[in-house]
């Protein structure tokens, strides 16, 4: 008799865990999103990495929202697994990161002059 963490179940597209009972997850899912968190922490130590983990992070998640719009959420395509709740968090998301990213890293002026 196999069990079922005897195959990648935690990963299967037809997880029926949901968070919030919104957001359709999975362990995979979670390892995913977990990782993307610890690598935001990490690259936050200087302004200059943060801004890059926001754009590129950013378009990571606009990736993502295409791929969740024209994949079947049904099929094994979906491997996340992914619903239409997530593919809007993921659209919202990268529209908020690279914006922040683009807007952070502008180089702006205090109007005061060096003092010498």
């Amino acid at each position: 008799m196999k069990s079922h963490y005897d195959t990648m179940e935690f990963a299967a597209h037809h997880s029926k865990a949901k968070l919030l009972g919104v957001f359709q997850v999975s362990v995979l899912h979670n390892i995913v999103h977990l990782l993307f968190g610890i690598t935001g922490v990490a690259l936050a130590r200087s302004a200059g990495t943060a801004r890059n983990y926001l754009v590129v992070g950013g378009a990571v998640y606009l990736v993502l929202w295409l791929y969740g719009m024209f994949i079947d959420h049904d099929s094994a395509a979906n491997f996340v697994p992914v619903n239409t709740a997530d593919n809007w968090l993921h659209f919202f998301l990268s529209i908020g990161m690279i914006a922040l990213g683009l807007l952070l890293g502008r180089n702006t002026t205090t109007g005061r002059t060096p003092t010498r």
